[in-house]
């Protein structure tokens, strides 16, 4: 299928995701847009211009970009590069951020300090783009947040503002799922100012579960009240997951498989960090049958798991700070002390360690870890990026996964050994003490010999009996989900308008919502 240019505001070949609301789904429609498109022999890819997550990845090159973007890469069957994601905002504490340009550190702002930034920004965003319009027959971009956050316009690099910018042709998506679609989608559209409303050219409903004979006459009246029709309505599936973008998906059951489970079950319980990053680590877990995974504060769970996991996080000293407030480093302590399975994950292997002296990301100096490993960690203004793979003994299995840290952890003195022996090298990585591990890897979970043995292991540990399922494969559990959204967009939304608006933009004619306030008394 090759797109045909016609009369449109912009270049054909490109539209815009934009939600009502963050987690309204623009990242799954975005996911399920590019697999549909793929599918039907188009290549696509992916964008977003400013990301705001604490999940990201890193691509070729060394480069980081939001794990989102990377997910919506394996939708269109392409590699993540750094093009797809030249903005990623990495909140590093209450009142500030790290700011990653083009897959590199740039600065760290504030909010306020951020948006006279956007200016010099907003370039590299229009390069960026351009860079994969040119070897791309269609670019599926995602807003952030709302378009209608009115406060933000002047500096908006994502929303309408990248509309704008790049004359495309925007689809709305609202969460009915939370209730109050249809005024969210009105309300969006009349905050939007005519100009800015000229794009937007239809809408998407997600979430959808009920009888649609009464959802029909809402249809037809948001089409009367805004002159822009509904392109489909997509159905609540409550067990796809996928790279959630922010921590709102937390707060949805994590999928379970207890029908084909092999033996026994295993219970995993995550540390919620107030800072979490790179959560989506725990997904391959959450994939294993009979393997519960769930993210709690609980001192309770900690101490009853069968294995703990403190994931990454990126502000290391305020987490630790917290967990020493909350009872959940006591906790911690005891199930080290019992020889109960805990697993940190960079930031979280760094809080388990003796010491941290960071100048870099809280600027707090030395300050005391858990002393559960024996590990020292600096923290460096250089950024570690890198894909990595090796074997682990204990393990007894390869693993791989990427690395991206200001933190370089050492084991200090003796006790504890190196959980990972990097490939090509004689380099060691991770502590290991008992049954308390830590590795700076993210995505070693993905990998099923890894994450089967780390399984087997932990039942050993709590004398258990659980066998992980020997055939589940993570990569074509991702592959499967990915194919179920293309299924989606290609059974519940209005595929030939959706092409219609790549070939030839948003229509000339779309008329503009007035938005009218009636004083009371």
């Amino acid at each position: 299928m090759k797109l045909r240019p016609g009369r449109h505001h912009g270049p054909a070949g490109a539209l815009l995701v934009a939600g009502t609301h963050s987690d309204a789904g623009k990242s799954l429609v975005t996911a399920g847009l590019c697999r549909w498109l793929q599918r039907q022999g188009v290549s696509v890819a992916p964008f977003k211009a400013q990301n705001m997550s604490l999940n990201s990845i890193v691509a070729k090159g060394g480069f980081e970009i939001g794990r989102a973007q990377a997910m919506q890469a394996a939708a269109a069957r392409i590699e993540p590069e750094v093009a797809m994601n030249p903005i990623l905002i990495k909140p590093s504490g209450t009142d500030h951020s790290q700011v990653i340009v083009m897959g590199r550190p740039y600065a760290d702002v504030t909010a306020t300090s951020y948006r006279p930034m956007t200016d010099e920004l907003r370039p590299i965003v229009s390069e960026a783009l351009a860079q994969l319009q040119a070897r791309y027959d269609v670019v599926i971009c995602e807003g952030a947040g709302s378009p209608a956050e009115i406060n933000l316009r002047r500096s908006d690099l994502v929303n309408m503002g990248l509309a704008r910018q790049a004359g495309l042709p925007v689809i709305l998506v609202g969460d009915i799922d939370r209730g109050g679609v249809f005024a969210s989608l009105l309300g969006t559209v009349a905050a939007l100012s005519p100009q800015d409303q000229a794009h937007v050219a239809g809408y998407v409903i997600n979430k959808f579960r009920g009888d649609h004979s009464i959802l029909a006459p809402g249809l037809d009246m948001i089409k009367d009240l805004t002159g822009r029709p509904v392109l489909g309505v997509l159905p609540f599936v409550d067990d796809l997951h996928l790279d959630a973008e922010d921590s709102l998906a937390i707060e949805r059951p994590r999928p379970q498989r207890e029908a084909d489970r092999a033996a026994g079950t295993l219970d995993v319980a995550v540390v919620r960090l107030g800072w979490m990053s790179n959560f989506t680590d725990l997904d391959a877990l959450a994939c294993e049958p009979g393997v519960r995974v769930r993210f709690t504060r609980s001192p309770v769970d900690v101490e009853r798991a069968d294995l703990v996991v403190v994931p990454g996080t990126k502000a290391t000293v305020e987490d630790l700070g917290r967990l020493r407030s909350s009872g959940l480093a006591d906790a911690l302590i005891e199930r080290s002390r019992c020889d109960d399975p805990i697993l940190g994950i960079c930031g979280g292997y760094q809080l388990l360690g003796e010491s941290i002296f960071d100048d870099v990301e809280s600027g707090a100096g030395e300050v005391h870890g858990l002393g559960l490993l024996p590990v020292s960690t600096t923290f460096r203004e250089q950024k570690v990026l890198r894909n990595v793979t090796g074997h682990s003994a204990l393990l007894g299995s390869d693993v791989g996964g990427y690395e991206i840290r200001h933190g370089r952890p050492r084991i200090i003195g003796a006790g504890g050994a190196p959980l990972i022996t990097l490939d090509g090298s004689d380099d060691l990585e991770g502590c290991v003490v008992g049954a308390t591990l830590g590795t700076s890897w993210h995505g070693l979970l993905e990998h099923d010999d890894a994450r089967r043995a780390l399984l087997r292991w932990t039942a050993q540990q709590r004398g258990i009996d659980f066998t992980p399922a020997p055939a589940t494969s993570f990569a074509a559990e991702r592959e499967a989900q990915l194919d179920r959204l293309g299924d989606l967009i290609d059974a519940h939304l209005d595929t030939a308008q959706l092409l219609r608006l790549l070939e030839a933009g948003a229509p000339l004619a779309l008329p503009t919502v007035e938005l009218t306030l009636r004083q009371a008394g």
